[in-house]
């Protein structure tokens, strides 16, 4: 199977970045020879667009399946469509993410897990705000983090079509992944420690 996984470098060691279409690389792996390819992203400076044209661009590439740590809702739907599973809130190297999603801990997501224009640093969000009297500015300000500030998920929803015991399946599987991603998030904290 081939997959696409962001990465913050052009190799299997480099760090899952948490953007999906501003992240500096798609590492396009082959799941059964670990074979892979470092693609620059060419959409990650654009002003505007890029979840949209990233996830083109990926789909594109032939991959069934996106290992990421957050996608919006334009970029989601465009993979969905396009028929590519998301796996988001993937964390650690794109090595260890490869192989979670090979013995089957990493699980598609049923919705995005930030919102529009995540991502795209600090003030550069875009707004629908108005102006008030003559103070206001008429200009909101959108959701342009900071490097490194990422908001919780938001819960996902429960597909209605899902029986009892197929909702508690998957909760199990999210809780697993949680604990999982948790566990590697305290482990380099732990080597980030270390190397004061």
């Amino acid at each position: 199977m081939k997959i696409a996984v962001t990465a913050q470098g052009s190799s299997l060691d480099s760090s899952v970045d948490p953007r999906f279409g501003r992240c500096p690389y798609y590492i396009i792996v082959d799941t059964e020879s670990m074979e892979f390819e470092a693609i620059e992203n060419p959409y990650a400076h654009s002003l505007t667009g890029a979840g949209i044209q990233a996830a083109q661009f990926v789909a594109n590439q032939g991959v069934e399946a996106v290992l990421t740590g957050s996608c919006g809702p334009n970029a989601f739907q465009v993979l969905q469509t396009a028929g590519v599973k998301v796996i988001v809130g993937v964390v650690g190297r794109v090595r260890d993410a490869v192989e979670r999603f090979k013995r089957g801990e990493l699980q598609p997501a049923f919705q995005p897990n930030v919102p529009p224009h995540f991502g795209m640093g600090p003030g550069m969000g875009f707004g629908m705000g108005r102006g008030m009297g003559g103070f206001g500015m008429g200009r909101g300000r959108g959701w342009g983090m900071a490097p490194g500030f990422y908001p919780p998920a938001p819960s996902t929803p429960t597909p209605p079509s899902l029986s009892r015991e197929e909702e508690l399946k998957m909760l199990k599987n999210q809780a697993d992944n949680l604990k999982k991603q948790l566990e590697v998030i305290l482990k380099r904290i732990e080597e980030l420690e270390k190397e004061k």
